[in-house]
């Protein structure tokens, strides 16, 4: 996600904390940007659980396994 993108929810965060408040159309460009963020690092975090291996002892290398429901 763009550095851009991240000051703006920053910036949206901070102005939804003062009396002001946010518009109704900053609160839904906030709800999109928030999504964005959420499925940005989720991918990013599956990304690196793909490729995170397990060394035993004796140098086996085992690819991590997801856990099934």
């Amino acid at each position: 996600m763009e550095q851009e993108k991240i000051a703006r929810i920053n910036e949206l965060a901070k102005k939804s904390r003062t009396r002001e408040g946010l518009t109704e159309k900053e609160k839904q460009e906030q709800a999109v940007l928030r999504r964005e963020y959420i499925d940005s690092f989720k991918t990013s975090l599956r990304s690196q659980l793909d490729n995170t291996v397990i060394v035993d002892a004796n140098g086996k290398r085992t690819p991590l396994k997801p856990k099934k429901p």
